[in-house]
């Protein structure tokens, strides 16, 4: 027997293959019929409304992947196919190599309750119970012990920053505190995987952005695997370690931030780019030269070029890139800051 390769890449923690979501009577049938390339016309005639299109992606362990679009471009039908919630028309969802599709509707609802977390644009709170009753209840539908599911739920809404206010009512609180009280909910059972919905959309710019520092703050005590979906591609961008675009249902670019803004590849997703300030998204990593700079200021090679900004102001003359493990990867010198923030 064959010995695993210790530097083969681990497997997805969830994998899309081919994945359709028609909606309309007899959709399965009329797929299959197509040989699963049905005309748009032919779909319209009969009555069917294609929301997503053949979908392939996967989505690491650990990594926050953004899904965007316009209106009715599919996404959040996506995300809820990727939970079951809606069943996809055809395809295979993996979920640590298992196909979700096989899963029976009991075995869905205990993925669900203990493996899955969601949170949607709307906060959907129990107005008659309280913060900590409110991110207790997943514990208690699972018949978790009083004393233990309010001891979890305390930790949560501690972690969310809202301590203290265990015993408020929804009412009482604002929209940034509702939405927090509505992530330490999904955070209660200890998901593996994270379903965030829109879940900043209804907020006011200020309090969204808070929102936005806190999902990041959260990512890097808890390392979740998480699928968030947005329209807003400056949201995209702050959050994502890679990016799915969505249009018409299907995906139509894939990648990194950085890869998106610099090499789009096609109109849809260059037009969805073009506004965004490329200091705000190339990586020092892009622009460094080979060797170290003794004693310049470090940084890590998730910076970009507007973090780094702020150093040259200061007076620095060059910034040392430094890797996960501590190691120098290259420098960044001012005359290459100057460059990319000038367009270049």
């Amino acid at each position: 027997m064959t010995a695993p390769d210790p530097s083969a890449a681990p497997r997805p923690k969830l994998e899309c293959r081919d994945v359709w979501k028609l909606f309309g009577p007899a959709a399965a049938e009329t797929l299959a019929r197509s040989n699963g390339n049905p005309d748009p016309a032919a779909l319209a005639e009969a009555g069917l409304v294609c929301a997503v299109r053949a979908v392939n992606l996967d989505v690491r362990d650990g990594e926050v992947f953004v899904i965007m679009g316009l209106s009715g471009s599919g996404k959040s039908t996506l995300v809820r196919c990727l939970s079951r919630l809606v069943e996809p028309t055809a395809g295979e969802i993996l979920y640590d190599g298992r196909n979700l599709l096989a899963a029976s509707s009991a075995e869905m609802i205990e993925i669900r309750r203990r493996k899955m977390g969601m949170v949607f644009q709307h906060f959907a709170l129990l107005p008659h119970l309280s913060v900590l009753d409110n991110v207790a209840f997943p514990l208690k539908i699972q018949n978790v012990p009083r004393a233990e599911r309010d001891e979890r739920a305390r930790r949560m809404i501690a972690l969310v920053g809202l301590e203290g206010r265990e015993d408020a009512y929804p009412r009482q609180l604002s929209g940034g505190q509702q939405q927090r009280v509505g992530i330490a909910r999904s955070l209660a059972v200890g998901p593996e995987l994270w379903f965030l919905d829109e879940p900043f959309s209804a907020l006011d710019p200020l309090i969204r952005r808070e929102m936005q520092d806190e999902l990041l703050r959260l990512q890097s005590v808890l390392k979740k695997t998480i699928v968030f979906i947005t329209h807003d591609f400056d949201e995209a961008i702050r959050l994502a370690d890679r990016i799915a675009i969505m249009k018409d249902g299907a995906i139509v670019q894939c990648g990194t931030p950085e890869e998106l803004v610099m090499n789009p590849s096609t109109d849809y997703v260059r037009e969805f780019t073009q506004a965004v300030a490329r200091p705000k998204v190339v990586s020092v990593r892009s622009i460094m030269t080979k060797g170290a700079a003794p004693g310049a200021p470090e940084v890590t090679a998730r910076a970009t070029v507007a973090d780094v900004a702020p150093l040259f102001l200061e007076g620095a003359e060059a910034v040392s890139v430094i890797g996960d493990a501590g190691q120098v990867l290259g420098t960044v010198r001012r005359d290459a800051v100057v460059r990319m923030m000038l367009g270049g």
